[in-house]
């Protein structure tokens, strides 16, 4: 099984798969920001970088999926391969950060690689407004993010929004975390882990 944990920058989502990892003896795949050879250059310069960038997430998203179902184990990912193409290829291009030939080269592929792949058996979303995502990207100290403005995670985050809203791949669960604490709060991780239980054994 392919489970994925969908959310804007600093929603949670690696923390979220790691706890659910452990609790469902499932294979966590992370998000490898810190071997990411683009980022770094990305926050710098977004213009000069972002069809880079997208490319690199784009291939190791692709890797990934393709590995998952290799493996023949339960598997959690952190992020799905259809927020960069849903989210942020999207929102560069509206912001003139990628050009409107490399958006139509880099959509082109990423059409053709989900032809090829199933869809997650679950997907998690992470719904989070701008200050908890604001307060999170803080906590975690990462010094690349530190340039991130809030007009780009609002755009982020009305975006992910309209993809949510007209998500019909698969099976959908959305988590509202401006309220709730999993990391802290065994109660909160527990309602959570109920409704993936539900969602997985088809109880609604």
């Amino acid at each position: 099984m392919h489970i994925a944990v969908a959310g804007n920058i600093g929603a949670g989502k690696t923390t979220l798969s790691e706890l659910l990892a452990r609790q469902f003896n499932w294979t966590p795949h992370y998000e490898n920001v810190d071997q990411n050879p683009y980022l770094n250059d990305f926050y710098n310069d977004m213009q000069r970088w972002s069809f880079n960038l997208q490319i690199y997430f784009l291939n190791t998203r692709f890797q990934q999926i393709l590995e998952i179902h290799k493996s023949g184990e339960t598997v959690i990912q952190d992020r799905s391969i259809y927020e960069d193409a849903e989210i942020f290829a999207p929102n560069l291009h509206s912001m003139g950060l990628m050009s409107t030939r490399d958006f139509k080269n880099y959509k082109t592929l990423f059409d053709l690689m989900v032809s090829l792949i199933q869809p997650p058996d679950l997907m998690i979303y992470l719904r989070a407004s701008i200050p908890t995502l604001v307060n999170q990207i803080q906590k975690r100290g990462r010094e690349y993010e530190n340039s991130i403005r809030l007009d780009y995670l609002k755009q982020l985050n009305d975006l992910y929004e309209k993809w949510i809203g007209s998500y019909d791949l698969g099976k959908l669960l959305i988590v509202s975390v401006d309220d709730i604490d999993f990391t802290t709060n065994p109660e909160d991780l527990s309602r959570i882990i109920d409704k993936i239980n539900a969602q997985i054994h088809g109880l609604f």
